[in-house]
């Protein structure tokens, strides 16, 4: 008997559900249908980041200025004022990161007088007395402290700091306020009073006080979501999308007002004649309309709608209403939630119904909860369809295969009905699989979460400050780069000198290449470069006439460790070899042709077919070769290989090969300058200043070492603890101090010491080093060329970072490393300009022009590859020789080339008998 009791109240159960189902169809949303919204809303989160079309969007997507999330090392007492309702609270918050991260709070409620609220614009100053009361019961009103205001009205931001108000709503009509700076007013209302002071640092929402709040316990939160009275949604959104403000690194928070959803008519098909009815009798028609498909000041006016539709049709109630159920407002949210509670809820129903003035039925409370269940079902999920959205736009910011994040949650609605979170939960991961999401309830969300905007804005404010001290020491300003250019022309000047050349720090080598290329040189030639791991043997036909031009073939060949570090004469037997093999490669075995050899480590030479290797560099250490003359040993090998014989002309380094290439297409070309692995200079001097070479007459191209400036002292005002520490570890300490702050070798070692000590004083990567970037030489120069580059987002960044064993980097992160490198590389830069301004200008006044049109050849990995490096040369150049009209022309394959057209110019002047 009970069995079939039971059976037959769970026909009914099922039958009065499908009866509501089918009556209810438009409001229950398939799978489909939700994707579909989530588009919509996606293009419309597309609208209000758009600088053209947010002023027709719906979803306004305002910019709240908030750029960083907790990191959980912030510290410090707050302030924070909430006000959004006829209560507003004063809070004390003492947030504190001594190992483990704790907050306390103290707060105290003052009620608004409704005479304030619609007064004439004194609601703002009315807070200030109990401001001071609050102060003064805690004992704090002599400190002025950092104080955050929740102002959860629509408000438009220019700054942290600033919040017009668009208009009063909840209640609120005072006068005078609308379209005013609320913070200007509260400023002015402390001011006037002259018993306190505090530091207002920002205005915020409920929506971004809740992500706030929840980021500083889990720091993958970067949503916000309210689902109470109202709804809205914040998120971290990359600033190179947020057309509204300028710039475009790193994340600002986005005040979505995604209420407004709709209001466009992007919603009408799905809009029922509930909805509508709903829109009509609001203060606000036309306006919020997602948000009245969804919040709690709307669900319960939905369900009782409803009810008397289905009244008035005979389906409940016997067809009977009552005044109760007739009245706007009667049927509360919190009836929804009590409704639909799992085991009290046909009791509740039956209650609240016959509260209503109703006799319900069985059958009526089972469909009253049906009704609750489809309303909410429907609001949980048009929520999870936005969330959808904007967790997709956040994956597809950082071009995840899958999205970890955390959304902070608040509102009664969320918190209080006992289905809603799980259906949203369920619903959000079935739109987006792809994204593992926390639902991290919040505590005190619009309270905190102003003190924690505060903190936040004050850690990054005093990290900020500590930043940009150490990295002033690395940045130069006009008056210093005057200085380096004036002391290296004082040492071009004392290298140049007999009697001060064994002292100065800049050789000034004569190279004994008295011309660039005319234009007349022709013929076929040899060339040789050796300067590191790698050899060639080039084959540089040479044209004049209408042919003119410069035809080359080369091969390269290895050459192996053993060799480098054996004995000279194994050393240049190998590379005589590889002549012999390149010659046979050619189909000129035996035939003898002049050769010029690109030989570069440093040489003393005292004519062109002369070079006396003063020290091996770059790993090679064969034996019998310092103190040799290169030219010599290569000589004796070929002469023991007995197959061919070579007319060696010239022996030239790589910055006088990349003068030469670049001369032989522009005459005017009389420098060459090398930035690269290092760096060097080199120049055509009037030879009554050479005064270590015979000869008053003509010009000689002098090889100025230029890396050595410094090594005596020059640069040691500029230098800082970073380059001490890159110098005090290389190879040479004390030596090419100048090379170390500007060339590839070295530019890379000088970013990750800054790191190193930003990371120790907990400025960078939350404290947390990475033992691969303790490592010396991990970062490269090539890393700085990629992350200053414009074309790089910074989840690029993020991914050379993790790289380096920084996995758990921030966008935040990405946006110092990028500044760290982009002022090591602008001083090197900016050094080298000095340089070059020295080197033109030498050239202006031993000619006693006014004016100078000269031509740089200018090659090296760094000049080529960086994307800015160039630019900041060029303009340090015209900002410090601007009686010198230069121009910088990079040079192809200025070693090998180069190395054959100084042969093809000895040979023509030798022909000249010159």
């Amino acid at each position: 008997m009970l069995e079939g009791k039971r059976t037959l109240k769970s026909g009914i159960f099922k039958g009065t559900r499908f009866l509501v189902d089918r009556y209810l169809y438009h409001l229950r949303l398939p799978e489909e249908t939700l994707m579909d919204v989530s588009k919509r809303f996606r293009q419309e989160m597309d609208r209000g980041l758009g600088r053209d079309t947010n002023p027709t969007a719906a979803v306004k997507m305002l910019p709240t200025f908030v750029r960083s999330t907790p990191d959980g090392t912030e510290s410090g007492d707050f302030l924070a004022l909430d006000l959004g309702g006829t209560n507003f609270r004063v809070l004390l918050v003492k947030v504190s990161a001594n190992g483990k991260q704790r907050v306390e709070m103290e707060n105290q409620i003052y009620a608004i007088p409704e005479s304030l609220m619609r007064g004439s614009g004194t609601e703002v100053r009315s807070i200030t007395p109990c401001l001071a009361n609050f102060l003064e019961k805690l004992g704090i009103k002599d400190k002025k402290l950092p104080l955050g205001f929740t102002f959860s009205f629509p408000c438009q931001q220019t700054k942290l700091d600033e919040s017009i108000l668009v208009s009063w709503t909840k209640g609120f009509k005072s006068s005078g306020v609308e379209g005013q700076d609320v913070v200007s007013l509260l400023r002015n209302a402390i001011r006037r009073r002259r018993d306190f002071d505090i530091d207002i640092v920002a205005v915020i929402n409920d929506t971004v006080g809740t992500m706030m709040t929840c980021g500083y316990d889990d720091h993958h939160c970067e949503i916000g979501l309210i689902v109470g009275t109202g709804t809205n949604a914040c998120y971290m959104e990359e600033m190179r999308h947020l057309e509204l403000v300028e710039g475009d690194e790193g994340r600002m928070c986005v005040n979505m007002e995604w209420g407004a959803f709709g209001d466009d008519g992007a919603l009408d098909d799905l809009r029922t004649d509930f909805d509508r009815e709903i829109d009509a009798g609001s203060l606000n028609p036309g306006k919020q309309l997602f948000e009245k498909m969804i919040s709690g000041m709307y669900m319960g006016e939905l369900v009782r709608l409803i009810l008397v539709k289905m009244a008035r049709e005979g389906i409940v109630f016997q067809g009977h209403t009552t005044p109760d159920l007739l009245a706007t407002g009667h049927f509360q949210t919190s009836f929804v939630s009590a409704i639909e509670n799992e085991k009290l809820g046909l009791l509740s129903a039956e209650r609240i119904l016959k509260d209503l003035g109703l006799n319900p039925s069985p059958e009526d409370c089972v469909t009253t909860q049906r009704v609750c269940q489809i309303v909410s079902t429907r609001a949980a999920h048009l929520c999870a369809a936005s969330l959808a959205a904007v967790l997709r736009q956040i994956r597809d910011n950082k071009a995840a295969e899958r999205l970890r994040t955390t959304i902070g949650v608040d509102g009664s609605v969320y918190k209080n009905h006992p289905q809603f979170a799980r259906r949203l939960h369920k619903m959000v991961r079935r739109l987006v699989p792809d994204c593992d999401v926390r639902f991290l309830r919040s505590e005190d969300g619009s309270g905190k979460g102003a003190a924690m905007v505060t903190a936040v804005a004050y850690r990054l404010a005093k990290q900020q400050a500590e930043r940009q001290s150490i990295l002033d020491t690395l940045r130069l300003g006009r008056e210093q780069l005057v200085a380096v250019k004036r002391r290296l022309l004082e040492e071009m000047t004392r290298g140049l000198a007999r009697e001060t050349h064994s002292s100065a720090a800049v050789k000034m080598l004569p190279t004994y290449v008295r011309s660039t290329p005319d234009g007349t040189e022709r013929g076929d030639f040899l060339a040789l470069d050796l300067g590191g791991t790698n050899f060639r043997v080039l084959l540089v036909r040479v044209r004049q006439g209408r042919r003119r031009g410069v035809e080359m073939h080369n091969k390269i060949y290895a050459i192996p460790q053993d060799l480098m570090q054996g004995t000279g004469e194994e050393l240049f037997d190998h590379i005589v070899h590889c002549i012999a093999d390149f010659l046979e490669y050619m189909g000129m075995r035996g035939v003898s042709l002049p050769l010029g050899f690109t030989f570069s480590f440093p040489c003393h030479q005292t004519r062109l077919n002369q070079g006396i290797l003063l020290k091996w560099t770059k790993g090679f250490r064969a034996s019998g070769c310092e103190g040799e003359d290169v030219v010599t040993l290569l000589k004796d090998a070929i002469h023991r290989h007995e197959e061919f014989d070579l007319d060696v002309v010239a022996v030239v380094n790589d910055t006088v090969g990349t003068m030469m290439t670049c001369g032989y297409d522009d005459p005017r070309c009389e420098v060459g300058l090398i930035v690269g692995t290092g760096t060097n200079a080199c120049y055509m001097e009037e030879m009554r200043n050479v005064e270590l070479v015979e000869g008053n007459a003509g010009l000689m191209c002098i090889n100025m070492e230029w890396g050595a400036f410094g090594d005596q002292g020059e640069l040691d005002e500029f230098c800082t603890e970073f380059d001490r520490l890159v110098d005090e570890r290389s190879s040479n300490p004390g030596k090419q101090r100048y090379e170390k702050m500007i060339s590839g070798m070295y530019l890379g070692e000088i970013v990750r010491n800054v790191l190193l000590d930003f990371t120790a004083k907990g400025l960078l990567f939350r404290g947390k080093l990475s033992e691969r970037l303790k490592t010396r030489g991990i970062f490269e120069t090539k890393f700085l060329s990629q992350i200053e580059s414009d074309r790089l987002a910074l989840r690029q960044v993020r991914t050379i970072l993790q790289h380096l064993g920084l996995t758990s980097s921030t966008c935040e992160d990405s946006i110092l490393v990028k500044e760290v490198c982009s002022v090591v590389s602008r001083r090197a830069a900016q050094l080298c300009g000095a340089g070059l301004a020295a080197v033109v200008d030498k050239i202006r006044q031993n000619r006693n022009l006014n004016h100078l049109q000269v031509t740089v050849g200018v090659d090296g990995t760094l000049y080529k590859l960086h994307p800015h490096f160039s630019t900041v040369l060029r303009e340090t150049l015209r900002d410090l020789a601007p009686q010198c009209e230069v121009t910088l022309v990079q040079s192809e394959d200025g070693s090998g080339k180069g190395a054959a057209l100084i042969t093809a110019v000895a040979c023509r002047l030798r022909e000249a008998g010159l």
